[in-house]
């Protein structure tokens, strides 16, 4: 599967009112974005590896994240090919002018 695919396939569950477009996606994006977080917090907090277990939990709520950017990305009008592409070029860009590892958006 490629990030288009997906991107159709979660189209399909998409079930927020139009009007939501942007805002909808982008709240649950952080709370998922949250949840991965938080989960692995606890470990770190704990100094425990991950189980086989956790790690699966783990990865669900990456899949939850996966959605929204899904889901936003569609609400921006951009496929997630293009948006992955774009995502690689400018780190690619970033890495050849040494300044991957600094701060800024426009760097």
């Amino acid at each position: 599967m490629n990030f288009n695919d997906y991107q159709d396939q979660a189209n399909d569950l998409a079930i927020y009112p139009i009007e939501s477009r942007l805002v909808y996606p982008a709240l649950g994006l952080t709370g998922e974005a949250g949840e991965v977080a938080d989960k692995i917090k606890k470990i770190s907090r704990d100094k425990r590896t991950l189980d086989a277990q956790e790690r699966f939990e783990i990865a669900k709520e990456v899949g939850d994240v996966l959605w929204y950017v899904a889901a936003l990305a569609r609400d921006l009008g951009v496929d997630m090919d293009t948006m992955a592409q774009m995502n690689l070029e400018k780190l690619h860009d970033r890495a050849k002018r040494d300044v991957i590892g600094g701060s800024g958006d426009n760097r």
